[in-house]
């Protein structure tokens, strides 16, 4: 798992071949990063099940009870499938704009 702060968010990334691992990582791990806004690159995974992409589902409601961002950047599954939970987006720039557009809502107490 590689972990790299940027200016609004940390772009967490796979460094291994195995989604349901990097799920799990993430979950035991969630105590490093758990008061930042957080992008999660899986774009490499074009191949994924909704199945494997609601692994992230707790840790995406756990970042937006506090206040947090949470977004996952792959392209992989229709969008009409992905449940209002999960903040799902096709690029890493669009996951740059939710994080502003929350922080922005956050700011005038949205």
């Amino acid at each position: 798992m590689n972990i790299e702060k940027r200016e609004k968010y940390l772009l967490i990334t796979d460094d291994k071949d195995s989604i349901t691992d990097f799920t799990s990582r993430l979950t035991t791990n969630n105590h490093q990063f758990e008061t930042e806004n957080v992008v999660v690159d899986i774009l490499k995974y074009g191949a994924l099940e909704l199945e494997e992409l609601l692994g992230f589902l707790e840790l995406s409601t756990v970042h937006r009870a506090s206040k947090k961002s949470f977004v996952i950047a792959n392209d992989a599954i229709n969008i009409d499938k992905i449940p209002e939970e999960l903040v799902v987006v096709p690029t890493l720039r669009e996951a740059e704009d939710i994080i502003q557009m929350e922080e922005l809502e956050r700011e005038l107490g949205f």
